[in-house]
């Protein structure tokens, strides 16, 4: 029998008869969206991440820390070839590309044994710079969601700065908790996506060795598009399975279903966010190489060149913090969207479950 207490809180209805879990999302109580829902999304986004910047530090550290650590085996590579040639590294260093080519394709043929130790090497980097990443991006995530459910319509006007304040759930201990809560998940859907990464090289490698002579390079440039868009759908789909396992605290594949679900009822504003957050991507990206050009002039210059070191540093410091919070506020977005998705699903199913509980009375 319907009380009011029902009627007022849907919880209040044993667990048994919720409704397919939806009321146990955890957006029950974060304020609807504006009128326009992907503008409030994007700017919901933005300054959520803005209020937890420490999290933009820790993922332009952890990046930075990633890709040093891919170079570490290609430098040792380098020298176990140098080694197997028999010339310095650094005379094979200053060849020409085509003899640097020839050189360490000729040797890597003739010696195996360096071929399955620098493969070895890439891997184990790559699996555990790979974990490492996922580790810190697991705080990432649930720092953010923390944020978004409390932080109440920050991205309503007039915008105040100590609102976006308090916004912030940035913590140690709380960072360092959803870390290792979120880890086993995110690890698993982490290999998931690099054994997706190999079975698709692979795939295009095969491809592209059985164009014949005569079919010109038309067919590989057409197979490489694809495997970017390919890549880049995969990525997506990553980032919004990583969004909802720690939005509703769900495991890989029910997040899977939910997420199939949520393109399936949401693809328009999926895709605008993210056209609008790659062509944020592409002007940073565009504006990085004019720095870097115009710091590279400033070196030709005598006494000012000096300075252009510690400056291309510091743009290169600023750019991965640019590109870490475009990304953050992509997460934003996409859970402002999710956000949406969930509550109209929850009205629906609530009152569908009405309108059969009036009809059997």
């Amino acid at each position: 029998m319907e009380t009011p207490a029902h009627r007022e809180h849907p919880r209040a209805l044993p667990a048994a008869e919720r409704p397919c879990g939806l009321l146990d999302f955890p957006w029950y109580f974060v304020p609807a969206m504006s009128p326009h829902p992907l503008k409030a999304a994007v700017k919901r986004g933005a300054l959520i991440a803005a209020a937890n910047w420490q999290v933009t530090l820790i993922q332009a550290s952890a990046g930075a820390l990633f890709r040093l650590l891919l170079v570490t085996p290609v430098v040792g590579g380098l020298f176990l070839v140098a080694l197997a040639v028999g010339r310095d590294p650094a005379t094979l260093i200053s060849l020409e590309w085509p003899e640097f080519a020839d050189a360490i394709t000729s040797s890597l043929m003739s010696h195996p044994r360096v071929v399955v130790a620098c493969g070895l090497a890439m891997a184990v980097v790559l699996v555990g710079g790979s974990l490492f990443v996922v580790l810190v991006r697991a705080g990432t995530v649930a720092t953010l969601v923390r944020s978004h459910r409390d932080a109440g319509p920050v991205e309503e006007p007039p915008l105040r700065l100590p609102a976006v304040a308090r916004a912030s759930r940035f913590s140690i201990d709380g960072y360092l908790t959803s870390s290792r809560s979120l880890f086993p998940r995110y690890a698993r859907l982490c290999l998931i996506l690099i054994g997706v990464y190999t079975m698709s090289g692979l795939s295009l490698l095969l491809l592209a060795t059985q164009r014949g002579p005569s079919e010109g390079w038309g067919l590989t440039v057409l197979l490489a598009a694809a495997c970017v868009v390919w890549v880049t759908g995969i990525n997506l789909l990553y980032l919004l399975v990583q969004i909802v396992i720690a939005a509703d605290d769900c495991s890989v594949l029910t997040a899977a279903v939910r997420v199939a679900t949520f393109l399936r009822r949401e693809a328009a504003p999926i895709g605008s966010v993210f056209f609008l957050v790659f062509g944020l991507v592409v002007l940073a990206t565009g504006a990085s190489i004019l720095a870097t050009a115009a710091l590279g002039l400033m070196t030709f210059i005598p006494f000012v060149g000096l300075a252009a070191l510690p400056l291309q540093v510091l743009a290169w410091l600023l750019r991965g913090l640019v590109f870490q919070y475009l990304g953050l506020t992509s997460v934003g977005a996409y859970l402002a969207l999710y956000r949406t998705f969930a509550d109209r699903r929850r009205d629906e199913s609530v009152g569908s479950m009405y309108g059969r509980m009036s009809i059997e009375s």
